[in-house]
């Protein structure tokens, strides 16, 4: 009723590669699985840990230390047994590229966290011609509110994004759709092992503003091929 006629057939027919089953990912693979995507490649070579509970949607006390693929396929597959989830277990990256031919994919979500990793994804998917959405930086921040899509070169306030781009620009990549946040990310202060105060480095995160960035990636990807894409 609400997506219009033929609209479960043509995105049960599509294929979408997710890279990064982290806070992001995991709710952009709750929304695509929910809304009727049904081919789901998911690639992430970590482990559920203690420290994901917070924030990760396939992060439960039963799956801590389970692969989060496969974790996710067992939640994908628990609501809708339907969907036919592939993992792809291993570390994407330049020197690893996990085997994987984007040019079987109709739309590819990457919530990768390393940098160099990311920006050979986005190479990737451009000289395939396949459609991506990255995600920008969401650690550190606490308002979904101020999760916004846009190019990346339109993009503000995002330190990853202003990282990306300068690396996209030198690249000849002259647009990339994203997902990122408006808010100033905040640095976390923790006690030193000596009781002193310090900054860490590693920003601290909730839940709120990476599901929030999943959400919005999964409704650019639905509202594209729904418009526009999906191999016939």
């Amino acid at each position: 009723m609400l997506l219009g006629e033929g609209a479960a057939e043509r995105l049960g027919r599509t294929r979408v590669a997710i890279f990064g089953m982290g806070g992001v990912g995991g709710y952009a693979l709750e929304a695509l699985v929910r809304t009727g995507v049904l081919n789901i490649d998911v690639i992430d070579a970590d482990t559920v840990s203690p420290s994901n509970l917070n924030r990760q949607i396939i992060a439960l006390e039963s799956t801590v230390g389970r692969m989060k693929t496969e974790a996710a396929r067992e939640r994908a597959l628990a609501i809708n047994s339907a969907a036919c989830i592939k993992v792809h277990s291993c570390f994407y990256s330049p020197e690893d590229e996990c085997g994987i031919c984007l040019s079987d994919y109709d739309y590819i979500i990457d919530a990768i966290d390393t940098v160099d990793a990311k920006c050979h994804l986005i190479k990737r998917a451009a000289e395939a011609g396949v459609p991506i959405i990255s995600s920008m930086g969401t650690g550190g921040k606490t308002d979904p509110t101020k999760i916004k899509i846009a190019d990346i070169y339109k993009t503000s306030v995002c330190p990853l994004a202003r990282t990306v781009r300068t690396r996209l620009r030198k690249m000849g990549i002259k647009s990339l759709r994203v997902v990122y946040s408006e808010e100033e990310p905040r640095r976390a202060v923790v006690e030193d092992t000596h009781g002193d105060r310090v900054v860490h480095r590693a920003p601290g995160s909730i839940m709120l503003v990476p599901a929030a960035a999943g959400l919005a990636m999964a409704y650019e990807v639905i509202n594209y091929l729904l418009t526009e894409g999906g191999k016939e």
